[in-house]
């Protein structure tokens, strides 16, 4: 009878964090929507969304520069930031996951690292590969980035048998500096247009965008959040240690390379429409898992929702705190994520000592 009325209330409590989660979401993106230096009521707003989106032909009553600031702007601007956030929250939730430890996201064991040189690579050369076009920037970043994962566990494999944690982030450190160094080299051999191009990437940003960049980070995006979500099983059981995953009946191998393919998918798409965007697949998995749990079945749903959330926030922040000028929105995420994740680690290690 109590297992019954504890299942009841976890599932009660977990309803309500995705009602409190898609809530935030909305509300940040009217937010994002609404708040800017051209004030649109929220009536013609959702009136040129849903017109838009269904094709309805009921614009004739609205301003053309309304229309074209919510729909070729703001929209596609506050759509990019929530895929950008998700994809990051998501990722980092699965790289905790995978490797037990909350200090593991994509920026510490070196994956975006990697994604950003091949980004860079791409907008330095101009490449552009034959057969897939203006999809070319993710591709190049989502194989670079997992070419730099396997790089990082190669070494770790060569420095020691075991994957401790500790070894896996040092050798995504000295990847990761490494990798800046060839950007930073790329950089400097550029002429002063690609030189800002660059350097503007690398700082984060959701702004200047459009439908494109939008239409590029979707799909890499769902296939990524699919992969991850059919394997929450594989990530619950490997919590536990690969041998107890084994025992229980995981094929661990397998598992694993399914969870480093869908988060390499994320971060790498993510990079390369956004630039370097920190702390966010650092500290969101890591909030919500302390209010939900361990279960992965929870924690990447609602990582991705409050991810998505929160990098809508930032922007927002980003484009009006010196308005008219706008802060990169790394900035941003780092001014906010680094305090409060130094409050998590001195929680974490005051509640150990008590």
């Amino acid at each position: 009878m109590r297992n019954l009325s504890t299942l009841k209330f976890l599932n009660n409590k977990i309803a309500w964090l995705y009602l409190l989660s898609g809530g935030f979401v909305l509300s940040t993106a009217l937010l994002g929507l609404l708040i800017s230096s051209v004030q649109v009521p929220v009536s013609t707003i959702l009136h040129i969304i849903i017109d838009k989106s269904l094709s309805l032909g009921w614009l004739e009553d609205i301003a053309r520069n309304e229309e074209m600031i919510i729909w070729n702007i703001r929209l596609p601007r506050v759509l990019l930031a929530f895929c950008v956030g998700a994809s990051l929250a998501l990722a980092g939730s699965a790289f905790q996951g995978l490797l037990r430890n909350p200090l593991a996201d994509p920026y510490t064991i070196g994956v975006s690292s990697g994604a950003s040189l091949g980004a860079v690579f791409v907008l330095f050369f101009q490449v552009t590969i034959v057969g897939i076009g203006n999809f070319t920037l993710p591709v190049v970043a989502i194989l670079s980035g997992f070419l730099t994962l396997l790089i990082v566990f190669g070494l770790v494999r060569l420095s020691s048998r075991s994957l401790a944690i500790e070894t896996i982030i040092l050798a995504g450190i000295i990847v990761s500096a490494f990798i800046g160094a060839i950007v930073s080299l790329i950089i400097s051999l550029s002429d002063q247009d690609s030189m800002s191009q660059i350097i503007y990437w690398l700082y984060g940003n959701v702004g200047m965008r459009g439908w494109s960049h939008v239409q590029l980070i979707v799909p890499f995006m769902l296939l990524g959040s699919i992969i991850l979500f059919v394997h929450y099983r594989e990530l619950n059981a490997l919590a536990l240690g690969e041998d107890a995953a084994d025992h229980i009946g995981v094929d661990v191998k397998k598992g694993k390379t399914y969870i480093l393919i869908g988060a390499s998918l994320l971060t790498g798409a993510a990079v390369a429409v956004s630039g370097s965007i920190g702390f966010v697949g650092l500290v969101i998995p890591h909030l919500v898992r302390l209010v939900t749990g361990p279960n992965h079945r929870y924690v990447l749903p609602l990582s991705m929702f409050v991810g998505g959330g929160f990098l809508i926030l930032a922007d927002l922040v980003s484009r009006t705190i010196i308005a008219p000028k706008e802060l990169p929105i790394g900035v941003i995420t780092a001014l906010i994520g680094a305090p409060v994740f130094a409050l998590l680690l001195i929680r974490e290690r005051v509640g150990r000592r008590g």
